[in-house]
């Protein structure tokens, strides 16, 4: 897959910070049909400005048509997480950025667009940029042709307008919950929505954040649905993905003094991607005041080598392990292995999500879970 020559940046997506004034484009107006969830509400209507070429910055909102019809891969998620199918010839409003799945795409955010490059849907979220790699499960990413860079009042649209700006410090400390994984697809949501589930009801008061992968509403959905009072993501930071960030640090801080503000008493907070990836997640163990701050560590583990791996390398971090989850404890064998070789709690969210929450509360609020 060869990058268009408008070519390319694999630099990380920047700091928040949007509304870059374009003084000699001139405008016009498109009819978009589909506004996909990655562009966190900042199209408010289906007609927008566009001009058909500027510099960009990951989190700039782009006006595409789609080229193809794909039968993998096909759907698009829109801001009020319903998901739609992609049909040639659909207008679409979405996010540059970057993606950097093991199962799944990979891809980049450009640096310029012009008006009739061919760009990529790099997830169900519309995170659009250009595809380098792709999976032989899922096939090549949906094919869009560039109408133009949406614009207002003569700036450009950008999902880091008004978005959550980053930390120094936490502000005030609350409990808080770490949902990790060895890889992605490994368990880490359904046992962050057991764990949100459980603890919610058993009377506290809830938050929930995603801190990396690429942009999509699923998830913090998914929290909300299951009794989170508030969930927010990174995509409320101004990042379409956290592909490539190195640092992760300040944006998390910003993120969770939010959800502290809201009255919470516990923080639910869901790593995508794996602890070893190019999402960044290593950097929130890196970060001394965050890894004290991590009252319960879950880990999901795809299976047992995994399992072992994970204990070794966040051992190495500075954070062991509280409790297993994920596949390797799908069963007997799983369970037996983390509980007597590893020395770990093992709770299954699919079958035994009550008692992941259960062991989860034993961290958190160990007074109140003895009762």
């Amino acid at each position: 897959m060869t990058p268009s020559a408008s070519a390319v940046s694999r630099s990380p997506a920047p700091p928040p910070g949007g509304g870059r004034v374009l003084a000699a484009a001139v405008p016009r107006r498109i009819t978009v049909q589909k506004v996909a969830s990655a562009t966190a509400g900042r199209v408010t209507g289906l007609e927008l400005e566009v001009v058909e070429s500027g510099a960009t910055r990951a989190g700039d909102i782009v006006v595409v048509e789609a080229l193809e019809e794909k039968r993998v891969y096909d759907q698009l998620e829109l801001t009020d997480g319903g998901l739609v199918h992609v049909a040639p010839g659909d207008v679409l409003a979405g996010a540059l950025g970057a993606r950097a799945a093991l199962r799944g795409f990979v891809g980049h955010c450009p640096d310029m667009v012009h008006a009739g490059d061919v760009l990529h849907v790099l997830n169900l979220g519309g995170v659009i940029g250009v595809a380098t790699s792709a999976n032989t499960d899922y096939g090549l990413p949906l094919k869009v042709r560039v109408l133009g860079l949406a614009v207002r009042g003569g700036a450009v649209l950008s999902i880091r307008d008004g978005a959550v700006p980053p930390a120094d410090a936490l502000a005030a400390p609350c409990p808080t919950v770490l949902v990790a994984g060895t890889c992605m697809a490994s368990g880490k949501t359904r046992a962050a929505g057991e764990i949100v589930r459980g603890l919610h009801g058993a009377g506290y008061r809830v938050g929930a954040v995603k801190l990396s992968g690429v942009a999509a509403l699923r998830d913090t959905l998914a929290m909300r649905a299951r009794g989170a009072r508030c969930a927010v993501s990174f995509l409320d930071a101004g990042y379409p993905s956290t592909a490539g960030m190195d640092d992760l640090a300040p944006m998390a801080k910003g993120l969770l003094n939010v959800v502290t503000d809201r009255g919470v008493d516990v923080i639910v907070v869901e790593m995508g991607d794996g602890i070893v990836g190019g999402y960044g997640v290593e950097s929130y163990y890196r970060d001394a005041e965050l890894r004290a701050a991590i009252t319960a560590h879950v880990m999901c583990a795809n299976d047992l080598v995994a399992a072992w791996g994970a204990c070794e390398l966040t051992r190495a971090y500075g954070r062991a392990i509280d409790v297993m989850s994920g596949p390797a404890t799908d069963n007997v064998v799983g369970e037996r292995y983390v509980e007597d070789e590893l020395g770990i709690a093992a709770a299954n969210a699919r079958t035994a999500g009550a008692r992941l929450a259960g062991l989860v509360r034993t961290y958190c609020f160990p007074a109140t879970a003895a009762k």
